[in-house]
């Protein structure tokens, strides 16, 4: 992008930093949640992803309110979502189409995660229309590497 809207698009308040990390050995198990993982081409190593632009899926921690707050619950914790990664405080929406750096590996942010039939379950009704638009995001994975929570996350 050129010119003015393309330096505001690129700059960002602050990095953000990664807050929780939770594994799925198979589909439907139970999430382990960790302090380190390492993010290899098919996702997080001891998670069940796969290659591609789903390898990873975050999600934001300034989300978790806003979707207790429309399913109805007082709290909603990451391991109800399922997702891999919780970052906080950068807008992973501007990051859209872009590269993410987390510790040392570099993620491609490629969609919005849709929510799951599985959130019914989770949050309680309408568990599913609460997710619509703070599900988080997934992401193919560019550099490989280790990733700790409490690492810087970036623009690459």
């Amino acid at each position: 992008m050129k010119g003015q809207l393309g330096e505001m698009m690129a700059r960002h308040a602050r990095a953000g930093r990664l807050d929780w990390i939770g594994l799925r050995g198979e589909r439907y198990a139970p999430l382990d949640v960790v302090e380190t993982a390492d993010i290899v081409e098919t996702g997080l190593v001891g998670d069940h992803g796969r290659a591609g632009k789903r390898a990873v899926t975050l999600i934001q921690a300034e989300h978790l309110p806003v979707i207790a707050t429309l399913s109805n619950n007082e709290v909603v914790t990451p391991g109800a979502l399922r997702r891999n990664l919780v970052v906080s405080d950068l807008n992973l929406l501007a990051l859209r189409k872009g590269l993410l750096r987390i510790g040392d590996a570099v993620l491609e942010i490629h969609g919005p995660c849709p929510p799951c039939s599985r959130m019914e379950k989770a949050l309680g009704p309408g568990g599913y229309n609460a997710m619509r638009g703070h599900g988080g995001w997934y992401a193919s994975v560019a550099t490989p590497g280790p990733v700790y929570v409490g690492d810087v996350v970036a623009p690459a």
